[in-house]
């Protein structure tokens, strides 16, 4: 019978200068929480002092919305909302609903079919995108890395990419526009997409397994052990350095990352079903709601944990076709949306899948609003999480009024419960304010940007 290696509480940087505190055994490096109880004193003299990061995340969602059943009745703070975002009542008061905003560069303009192509590569560079299906892409930077390059040294990921669709960075995939653009949001460069991760399994091994040699995570893997259970020594004498409310919320973080990586370990076993629309990587669950359930949650643990303060998940590429045979909808999405005006029931469905985003989008919320920050407040109070896409209605494949949602009070900079209709601008200037509010000082323009948003 193998006995356990032997486990010490890891030497740490002095918490003077490094807030962050990592478990570490046998070569695993967990980051927890930021515990208030561990800050330096200087820190902790004045609840006023203690200053959470800020977090930003981007969340697309694709083929445009059912315009009736998108926008709230009302406005300002005395609205009402309507069918798509009944979901999100629970944070009514942590959200804005956005009118007024444009991408300018989405329109065919001069090169004529490929919106859908042409919105997802705008989406977050307000960047008209070259139309190439070869090897000569051209976009822009997307503003997350615009953020990340700033403020991306003080985490261990400068940003953190994830999709729930394919992986693809050449081919053909939309009216002549390179893959690039339908699979990518994130630019690194003006020919870099910043490739993003589909598999849930590999994408908490990347944040929560990092330095794990090959050795030791066959061991690991072979005696179905969890991460968790390499560390639960060093976790223990943790603990006694900790006041009785960051102890409480220690135990709340393990179990939750433990209760995260036995429903991976679940979703795994069906990986080998067959799957007919795509062939989606191993250890990637066959369900699209859980896996926009297990990506949400991971990056809902790398905000906690402060492993990155920049990301951007990508629910489905726009003009996805995917069905939802598990709400009762056969047809695809991109199907369903053309030519509904004329098919009310279309309509009626595509509202339903609208709302089925924004049942999982809730719940990232929910988590978001659940892990308390080092002063009290929650992770949500200290984030900024832009929720929308680059089509409007997805028949009518518009640019303008775009649906857009921004939950979070990015640490008491946003005024946060109201649906507001600004004039009609770039969503540019939405995304040149939040790069203001989260660090990046200087930054003139962006994309298409004509000046910053009205008060947000």
């Amino acid at each position: 019978m193998k006995t356990k290696p032997s486990h010490r509480l890891s030497s740490l940087q002095s918490l003077a200068t490094n807030r962050r505190r990592f478990l570490r055994g046998l070569g695993v490096a967990l980051a927890v929480p930021a515990f208030e109880s561990m800050l330096p004193a200087a820190a902790t003299r004045g609840s006023s002092q203690v200053r959470p990061p800020r977090r930003v995340a981007f969340c697309s969602i694709p083929n445009g919305v059912q315009q009736d059943n998108w926008w709230p009745a009302g406005e300002g703070r005395d609205f009402v909302l309507n069918q798509t975002m009944k979901p999100l009542e629970p944070f009514k008061d942590a959200i804005q609903v956005i009118g007024g905003l444009d991408h300018e560069n989405a329109t065919p303009g001069p090169d004529g079919g490929g919106d859908h192509a042409r919105a997802n590569a705008t989406l977050l560079t307000g960047v008209r995108a070259r139309k190439t299906a070869g090897a000569d892409i051209q976009l822009g930077v997307s503003i997350d890395q615009i953020i990340a390059n700033r403020i991306g040294d003080q985490t261990r990921f400068a940003s953190l990419e994830l999709t729930c669709d394919k992986v693809r960075k050449a081919g053909q995939c939309d009216s002549g526009y390179s893959c690039a653009y339908l699979y990518n949001i994130s630019w690194r460069s003006a020919t870099t997409p910043m490739t993003p991760e589909s598999n849930p399994r590999l994408l908490f091994e990347r944040l929560f397994g990092t330095g794990e040699g090959a050795s030791v995570q066959q061991q690991r893997q072979q005696e179905q052990k969890s991460i968790l259970d390499f560390i639960l020594n060093d976790a223990r004498a943790l603990r006694r350095e900790l006041a009785h409310p960051d102890q409480q919320k220690l135990e709340e973080y393990l179990t939750g990352v433990r209760e995260l990586e036995q429903r991976i370990d679940r979703a795994e076993k069906f990986g080998d079903l067959p799957e007919v629309q795509m062939a989606m990587p191993p250890g990637t669950p066959p369900n699209f709601g859980e896996h926009m359930d297990l990506m949400f949650e991971i990056l809902a643990l790398a905000f906690q944990t402060d492993s990155t303060r920049v990301g951007t998940l990508l629910l489905a590429g726009d003009g996805t076709n995917y069905a939802f045979p598990q709400i009762g909808i056969p047809e695809g999405h991109h199907w369903l949306t053309h030519d509904a005006g004329s098919h009310p029931h279309q309509w009626e469905k595509v509202a339903r899948i609208d709302q089925y985003y924004a049942e999982h989008f809730a719940r990232f919320l929910g988590k978001l609003k659940a892990m308390k920050d080092v002063d009290g407040s929650s992770v949500l109070d200290n984030s900024m999480i832009f929720y929308g896409g680059a089509i409007a209605d997805g028949n009518r494949h518009n640019h303008e009024n775009l649906p857009v949602v921004l939950a979070g009070g990015g640490g008491g900079t946003l005024t946060a419960g109201r649906f507001v209709k600004f004039p009609s601008q770039p969503m540019s200037n939405l995304f040149l304010s939040l790069a203001d509010r989260m660090g990046v000082d200087g930054l003139e323009r962006f994309g298409d940007s004509t000046g910053r948003i009205g008060s947000l």
